[in-house]
């Protein structure tokens, strides 16, 4: 019999050696693989629970950027050398079946529509940019962002695209014609040092609730060091419908670092991952509960996070080059 969930019984189940330092981590929708980009500027595919790695040779710096098509046979990824790469999810080796210049400067997020039709890429160029998935075509590209472009999110209705900045702000699109339906300012996740003369900030990760009525933002809060990034990690929800805040999640201990990744779980709570100069940790909040009702702190700094299929573990990329598989359970 398999262990029912119990996030206060979380524990790392499984660990993966690599080797440079990690900075992206997404599970196929299988569960069977993990992908992620490290700082060999390479993309390399895990098959979890074995040494087994296949190497996805085709950008030429960090991949932040990972999405899996919701077909199951093909992924993105987006890279800071503009390129978005098309990938098949299986083989024994993986070759790139297409590759975008997608932006000028670094191609920072990528997203495919819940129908797999279409793919939508933001970066420093400030555009945000839909594109055909059958023939890599350009769609359309939208303006509006004053700076760098850190992440995108298809609505789970595929109709609406929402698009987050350095400077905090979420623009709300329409995919089928490219128009600006409204701009949100969160503004926690932005501040300017003047000390340092430098804006410090963004979203580092962004995800729709299943339903598609919450938009869940993660990075950084409260900076008093922008050159080191020392700050607090931020989670914030936001109902999509009113464009209204919902609850501001951080932690109790107010430990330093920022909120990398960020997942709504089925059954109804909040996981964030932080990393930052107090190491790493795992965050579970739920309602409007401000602070975690359950903490785990990692073995070494988190960059980037992924929810398993089943909902059952999470994935950890870690800067110490190594993935760390979390299971939801007690131990078996």
């Amino acid at each position: 019999m398999a262990p029912e969930l119990d996030v206060k019984k979380t524990h790392v189940a499984l660990t993966y050696k690599h080797g440079s330092p990690l900075i992206s981590c997404r599970f196929d929708l299988s569960g069977k693989f993990v992908f992620f980009g490290a700082q060999d500027f390479r993309v390399w595919r895990w098959e979890v629970g074995t040494d087994k790695k296949v190497e996805l040779k085709g950008h030429d710096s960090w991949v932040r950027g990972i999405a899996l098509h919701p077909g199951g046979e093909d992924l993105l990824t987006a890279g800071f050398d503009g390129r978005v790469i098309w990938w098949p999810v299986k083989g024994e080796k993986v070759t790139a079946k297409r590759t975008l210049e997608a932006h000028q400067g670094w191609a920072r997020a990528v997203a495919i529509s819940p129908d797999g039709a279409r793919l939508a890429t933001v970066g420093n160029d400030l555009l945000v940019k839909i594109w055909s998935m059958t023939d890599g075509k350009l769609v359309r590209q939208m303006a509006g962002h004053k700076r760098h472009v850190y992440q995108v999110a298809f609505h789970p209705d595929g109709k609406q695209l929402a698009t987050g900045d350095l400077m905090g702000n979420l623009f709300h699109w329409e995919v089928d014609t490219g128009k600006l339906v409204r701009q949100l300012s969160i503004a926690a996740l932005h501040k300017y040092d003047k000390g340092f003369g430098a804006d410090i900030g963004g979203f580092r990760d962004m995800r729709f609730s299943r339903d598609g009525k919450v938009l869940a933002c993660a990075g950084i809060t409260n900076v008093t060091n922008a050159f080191a990034g020392v700050g607090n990690p931020l989670v914030e929800l936001w109902d999509w419908e009113t464009g209204k805040q919902r609850v501001q999640h951080s932690a109790k201990a107010k430990i330093k670092g920022v909120a990398w990744g960020v997942a709504l779980h089925p059954e109804g709570f909040l996981i964030g991952a932080a990393g930052g100069s107090d190491g790493g940790h795992l965050l579970f909040w739920k309602g409007a509960q401000k602070e975690e009702f359950h903490h785990v702190k990692l073995p070494d700094t988190a960059r980037d996070m992924d929810l398993s299929p089943d909902g059952m573990s999470v994935v950890t990329a870690h800067y110490d080059g190594q993935l760390r598989i979390h299971k939801l359970t007690e131990k078996a």
